[in-house]
């Protein structure tokens, strides 16, 4: 059976490893034409797949890359700050501020200047993660950005409508996102936060990709948070 995704053009943000590139390898594996978007990429074809450098806080990055693509169908967004655990006392604001800009407004700003080249009845899928409504102490600025994210995320769907909107809700992931500890201090944390879930394990950026191309097929879905989490936030 002949995917949706099929000769549609993908934007895939923030792409450049982890869940991002898993969701431009499993579009281009159902016959998209897929463009990889990131700060630390160049411009490049590789195994059909394109890349483009982009800075998500700045406005005319993001619409020179639009541009340079042309009208397109889908538009996932995974780029997202390094946020380490703090109290509110220990929190650097600014530091904060320049999360929110590259997760959240980063966002918004691809929004803007990707509708002039979305197509009517295509899809947005934004990003989130379990901490936007499983509160733990130290992590108020996931909390903030997550749960920011998921708000916006339905209200743009009725503002954006027809085109689709929805939010994708990783839980913990292995991916290089934690590429800053060592193998032993991965590998530990894994099994303590696998061995908390329903399913035993942490989950694969492969598993977390799937929730992207629901998004991106299934026309009648709009305003969903998906949660590929293993059971996190029950």
């Amino acid at each position: 059976m002949t995917s949706p995704l099929s000769g549609k053009t993908v934007i895939v943000i923030g792409g450049s490893s982890g869940i991002g590139a898993a969701v431009a390898k499993a579009a281009a594996a159902r016959g998209a034409q897929v463009v990889l978007a990131g700060r630390r990429l160049t411009s490049s074809v590789d195994n059909g797949v394109r890349s483009e450098p982009v800075d998500v806080t700045d406005s005319v990055s993001l619409q020179r890359l639009f541009e340079a693509v042309g009208r397109f169908d889908h538009l996932v967004y995974t780029a997202g700050p390094s946020v380490r655990a703090k109290t509110l006392s220990e929190t650097d604001l600014t530091e904060a501020q320049d999360n929110f800009n590259v997760k959240l407004w980063g966002a918004l700003r691809a929004i803007q200047q990707a509708l002039p080249f979305l197509a009517e009845h295509g899809s947005i899928s934004l990003t989130s993660g379990q901490l936007g409504r499983k509160l733990a102490p130290g992590q108020l600025i996931k909390t903030g950005i997550n749960a920011a994210t998921e708000a916006l995320g339905k209200q743009l769907a009725k503002e954006l409508a027809p085109r689709r909107v929805n939010v994708i809700s990783p839980g913990v992931i292995d991916t290089p996102a934690y590429a800053g500890l060592t193998e032993e201090q991965r590998l530990a944390m894994f099994a303590k936060a696998g061995g908390a879930l329903p399913v035993g394990r942490v989950g694969q950026a492969e598993e977390v990709a799937a929730g992207y191309v629901l998004a991106m097929e299934n026309g009648f879905m709009t305003g969903a948070v998906i949660d590929i989490d293993g059971g996190g936030v029950l």
